[in-house]
């Protein structure tokens, strides 16, 4: 007689158990494909908030593009006024809901293109505004860098109750001072080291300071000697040599600037 299969008998209440468990998983499972149980919905497909359907970012979201202007053609007048200095115009403009920060195909704000043409006027006007005075634009000047090129000692003044950033560089590396060396802007000079807390000592990406540039670019006359008496006064280090160690002293007598060259002797020079 052949005996019965112990394990055969056994399994039996195993096997019955596991599929009353799968009858009830089933359903779960079929639910939560279609959306439909409550712990699956939401947690693994993004959802849009209110803030987000109506446009407004989400705390810690990258910021998006600002937003089109509201007024195109007032932004339009807000940069044409500012460039031909019409303070007037820039008010209106303003008025009419012109963005203060607007930029013009070169990045330039209504307050670069005022301060680039020294339209001192509309620059206040601007700055009255709330504008800003460290804007830069694709060449990276900004309103208060370029009045190291022009030299306005007017618009240097008008900027300054704005606190514009004095270690902010242009495309070479160099602080407003150093243009105006190069330059022979001699009041520009005196002003700005007398009145801001620009480095006198700042050197560029050629390896130049605002001592070096008025030795090697400028011509040695009355201007540049006034910018390196200024640039003396207030603490140029004398002895600080270019890239390949030569100092002030040496590039002005190998030039022919006799006068620089006693002016830098008198200072210890090297």
């Amino acid at each position: 007689m052949t005996r019965p299969d112990r394990g055969a008998s056994a399994g039996a209440p195993r096997a019955v158990r596991a599929l009353t468990a799968l009858a009830v998983a089933v359903p779960l499972v079929l639910a939560a494909c279609q959306g439909a149980h409550p712990e699956a919905k939401g947690t693994d497909m993004p959802t849009t908030s209110p803030s987000a359907s109506s446009g407004a970012a989400r705390p810690g979201a990258p910021s998006r593009s600002p937003a089109a202007s509201p007024n195109p053609s007032a932004d339009a007048a807000l940069l044409a006024a500012a460039g031909r200095g019409d303070a007037d115009g820039v008010r209106a403009a303003l008025a009419d809901g012109a963005r203060i920060e607007v930029r013009d195909a070169h990045r330039r704000t209504a307050l670069l293109r005022a301060a680039a043409a020294d339209h001192v006027a509309a620059a206040t006007a601007l700055l009255a505004a709330g504008a800003d005075p460290d804007a830069l634009d694709d060449r990276h000047d900004t309103p208060f860098l370029v009045t190291g090129v022009t030299g306005s000692v007017a618009m240097l003044d008008a900027l300054r109750p704005a606190r514009p950033d004095t270690t902010i560089v242009n495309r070479y590396g160099g602080t407003a001072v150093i243009p105006a060396s190069e330059r022979g802007h001699a009041d520009y000079v005196e002003a700005v080291l007398a009145r801001t807390d620009i480095d006198v000592n700042h050197v560029n990406n050629l390896g130049w300071t605002a001592l070096l540039e008025a030795v090697l670019l400028g011509d040695g006359g009355e201007a540049h000697q006034r910018v390196v008496r200024s640039l003396i006064r207030h603490g140029a280090n004398v002895n600080l040599a270019d890239r390949d160690g030569v100092t002030p002293l040496r590039h002005a007598i190998s030039r022919g600037q006799q006068q620089i060259a006693g002016q830098l002797r008198a200072a210890g020079a090297r």
